[in-house]
């Protein structure tokens, strides 16, 4: 992804002065520099073969797939410890074309609503007497692509069939089957978010500019009111490790990874994707796309997230304010089960030659600005070398 940037960006960038944001340019900008001496790194050493290597800074930008993987790593280190003794279910909550089209003007205030309204209907539809009769809670995470990065928003929620009695509030743990069909939450779900989106307060400009009149806007609810809407359920795990690196693929993921970039030949991109399941029970096939460049920059920044917008977010039972509290109640020395997970002792910082695999000590820093001519010169004479410094023939 950052070598189509780096190539075809500027031209990209030419050709549509004036009409890119800023928060794209800077996507633009980060993945761009990422992992390049723009950033700064450091140089190491191997003292066993004496060989050089040099490490640059990750940009960081949670657009970037170079920077997710680390990310996703260490999010599932922080969400190991919360995983509760009870069945997982995977809750996809999909916005149909007609919302998502508002929504694509209306970022930070359509996912809010879909936030809140997926959190709602989960926490409600648990706490009918008739079904689960409990309070639960869950972590839902943004996607906003398709795997052809077309504007596709929903959410993925990781919901624990398991809460709190609602009259006498003891823990109780549901079974592998979940709480209440997928059709029930579906239409409690749509009515729960027109309700919502109705009373927002919203902006619409270019080919969207007719939803202004009220009457035109109240006649897409309507009609968005007497279609089905998607909602996903299924139970995919086997331990509660599985549980976060699950979760994990989908936290950290953007909308396109590199692996699967399968070409770039300087003014096209070439990338696999998953082709849609027409039946149930079929296995996914995958085919490949080409796009010319702009199409495909044009196509990945559809996706930026807003500043300030939290695409994780935990709520009912496990929300940050009262999670702690959550897991000191469903825990105890009689229900607490052994962790299974191998404990992974590599530490990450400590890199090691490719070469020989010795570790290798850090001989040169270089900061987040560029490089000054001499620390340059220094840089491309080292990394010139294959091996140890050869002595000069004497004279």
């Amino acid at each position: 992804m950052a070598d189509i940037i780096r190539h075809a960006g500027p031209g990209f960038r030419e050709r549509h002065a004036g009409r890119l944001d800023a928060l794209s340019s800077e996507v633009l900008d980060r993945i761009a520099c990422c992992r390049t001496a723009e950033l700064g790194g450091h140089l190491y050493q191997c003292p066993h073969c004496e060989r050089f290597h040099v490490a640059w800074h990750s940009c960081g930008n949670r657009h970037c797939p170079s920077c997710q993987g680390a990310a996703a790593r260490a999010w599932m280190t922080k969400q190991a410890g919360d995983v509760l003794p009870v069945p997982y279910f995977h809750v996809v909550f999909t916005l149909p074309r007609p919302i998502a089209r508002i929504a694509f003007q209306n970022r930070k205030t359509v996912f809010a609503i879909l936030f809140r309204c997926a959190a709602d209907t989960i926490k409600t539809i648990s706490a009918d007497p008739r079904r689960f009769a409990a309070h639960v809670g869950g972590t839902a995470v943004l996607h906003t692509w398709n795997q052809k990065m077309e504007w596709h928003p929903h959410l993925h929620c990781l919901v624990p069939n398991g809460g709190f009695d609602i009259n006498t509030g003891a823990w109780k743990a549901g079974s592998a089957h979940f709480f209440a069909p997928v059709r029930v939450l579906a239409r409690f779900f749509r009515n729960r978010f027109l309700e919502n989106l109705a009373k927002a307060d919203l902006a619409f400009h270019g080919a969207s500019a007719r939803l202004a009149d009220r009457k035109t806007f109240e006649a897409v609810l309507r009609e968005a009111r007497t279609i089905e809407w998607n909602v996903y359920a299924k139970r995919p795990f086997n331990g509660p490790q599985a549980v976060i690196r699950y979760l994990s693929r989908y936290t950290h993921r953007i909308a396109i990874s590199d692996a699967r970039i399968i070409a770039f030949d300087g003014s096209t991109v070439t990338m696999r994707h998953r082709k849609p399941v027409t039946k149930t029970g079929e296995k996914p096939s995958y085919g490949a796309m080409t796009l010319d460049a702009d199409a495909f920059i044009r196509r990945f920044l559809l996706h930026r997230l807003p500043r300030g917008l939290h695409r994780i977010r935990h709520f009912g039972i496990l929300a940050n304010g009262c999670r702690a509290r959550t897991l000191d109640a469903v825990r105890s020395p009689a229900n607490a089960e052994p962790d299974t997970a191998a404990e992974d002792t590599t530490d990450e910082n400590v890199r090691v030659c490719t070469h020989c695999g010795a570790p290798l000590r850090r001989v040169l820093d270089f900061g987040r600005t560029s490089l000054s001519p001499e620390k340059r010169a220094l840089l491309d004479a080292l990394l010139r070398q294959r091996g140890p410094p050869t002595p000069e023939p004497a004279p």
